[in-house]
């Protein structure tokens, strides 16, 4: 190969380079555009939100929205409300889903992988076909207005994470499992001392996964929450545009929708490494 050649192909390749990048730039830039006007809207004063044309930086920044949101608004009670039922479901999640998990990838059984299609087969039927007879079961129960609804079923399996806890559980090398049974472990000790420490991005996927679900969920805190101060962060966002028959204030509904927005940011900048982890490394490392 000459000289000119190899500087030929060098040069097409940095072009290839340039333009990829460039194209994925452009492309982000589009995707956070509505995310930065969100910024932009929630620092401005009310009269300048209708401005034509549209004012990116706001002037003067108004910081006080922020505070007008967490003062006019119960916003921490809906924040708790919220994070009390995430960490609930990814309780129940991680429990119900890892334990099943285990026993479809580990242990021996009559009819195991035909159970385990039926349970997979179940993510094709839409979760709004069993509202109806979800609503009328908790009726009875009367849970109807309290948080067990969005609680209680987390402990009652989820199809897709027990399908990728399964997965993740078959990459494990069985010859820790003989040797922890060598050392004296039941089924149940294999599973907590040695199966879960070596799953953690696994887990961590779940949670995460669990806790955005929860997090942004609407429908059912609809459905199954009536009072107020039951509301969750997803379901009073509804609410707080023209409640009490005021106008819409679409500063102060940007600010409280970015606030809404920080704990996912937040969880995914710090578990980003974990969830690359936990879907590119097996169980085992070398």
């Amino acid at each position: 190969m000459s000289v000119a050649q190899g500087t030929s192909r060098t040069t097409a390749r940095r072009l290839e380079h340039f333009l990829t990048y460039l194209l994925l730039a452009t492309g982000g830039v589009v995707i956070c555009i509505p995310f930065f006007w969100m910024i932009s809207t929630s620092l401005k004063q009310q009269m300048d939100v209708y401005l034509f044309p549209p004012q990116w930086i706001p002037e003067p920044v108004q910081w006080d929205n922020y505070r007008q949101v967490m003062t006019f608004w119960p916003f921490w009670t809906y924040v708790g409300n919220s994070v009390f039922v995430s960490v609930g479901s990814i309780v129940g999640k991680l429990i119900a889903s890892s334990l099943a998990a285990y026993g479809f990838a580990r242990l021996r059984a009559r009819g195991r992988d035909v159970i385990f299609v039926i349970l997979l087969s179940t993510m094709m039927l839409p979760s709004q076909v069993t509202l109806i007879p979800q609503f009328i079961l908790f009726s009875k129960l009367r849970w109807i207005d309290t948080f067990k609804p969005l609680v209680v079923p987390a402990f009652f399996l989820g199809p897709f994470y027990v399908f990728l806890l399964r997965q993740f559980f078959m990459t494990i090398s069985f010859e820790l499992e003989d040797a922890a049974r060598m050392d004296g472990c039941n089924s149940l000790q294999v599973f907590y001392r040695v199966i879960l420490p070596l799953s953690m991005p696994a887990l961590a996927i779940v949670a995460i996964f669990e806790f955005r679900g929860r997090w942004n969920d609407f429908l059912e805190p609809l459905i199954f929450l009536n009072s107020p101060s039951k509301r969750t962060l997803a379901l009073a966002l509804q609410f707080f545009q023209g409640s009490e028959g005021v106008l819409p204030q679409l500063h102060l509904l940007m600010a409280a929708s970015f606030l809404s927005m920080v704990p996912l940011l937040v969880l995914f900048t710090v578990a980003q490494k974990r969830f690359i982890q936990g879907i590119v490394f097996t169980g085992i490392k070398g």
